[in-house]
C-alpha cells in the first residue's frame, strides 16, 4: 500500500469516526468559540477551545461538510489537546504553510503527525479551504479563550 493510499484511508476513517465532535451548552470559563463557514462549498464548523495555564486543555467541534473538512477537524482535535499555546500556534502555522503551498512544501510527519495526510490537498486550490476551516476556527477559539 502506498503512502498516498494510507493517507487517503486515514482521511476517510477520520471523516467517519469524528474525534472530538460534539458541543454541549455554552462556552464556559477559559473557553473560546469560533464558527467558520465556507460559502463556496457550504462547509461549516464551530470549534470550542478551553485554555488554562497556557495549555489547550480541550478542543471540541461540530460541523457539516465534505470528508476533507470533517477529517481535518478530527485530526486537529487529536493533535491539539494537551499542547501548549505556543506548540499549538506552531502546529497551525506548519499545517497552513503545507496546505497553502500548492504542493511545494512537503509534510513533515514529525511535526504534523496525522495532519501530514492532507499534503495532497495542497495541489487542489479549491480544497485548501476545506482542510483549513477547522484550523482557522481553532486558532480563533484559542485566541478568544486566552483573552
Amino acid at each position: 500500500m502506498s503512502l498516498d493510499s494510507l493517507y487517503q484511508q486515514l482521511i476517510l476513517e477520520h471523516a467517519k469516526q469524528r474525534h472530538g465532535s460534539g458541543l454541549a451548552g455554552e462556552p464556559g470559563p477559559h473557553e473560546g468559540q469560533s464558527h467558520q463557514l465556507n460559502p463556496v462549498c457550504g462547509d461549516e464548523v464551530t470549534v470550542r477551545a478551553q485554555v488554562a495555564d497556557g495549555v489547550v486543555r480541550s478542543l471540541r467541534w461540530e460541523g457539516a461538510g465534505c470528508s476533507i473538512s470533517m477529517a481535518s477537524a478530527s485530526v486537529l482535535h487529536d493533535m491539539a489537546e494537551g499542547t501548549s499555546t505556543d506548540e499549538f500556534a506552531a502546529l497551525v502555522d506548519a499545517f497552513r504553510e503545507m496546505v497553502r503551498s500548492r504542493g511545494t512544501v512537503a509534510a513533515d510527519p514529525e511535526v504534523l503527525g496525522d495532519a501530514a495526510a492532507f499534503e495532497g490537498v495542497s495541489r487542489y486550490a479549491a480544497r485548501v479551504k476545506c482542510a483549513m476551516i477547522a484550523w482557522v476556527a481553532a486558532e480563533d477559539a484559542v485566541r478568544k479563550a486566552q483573552s
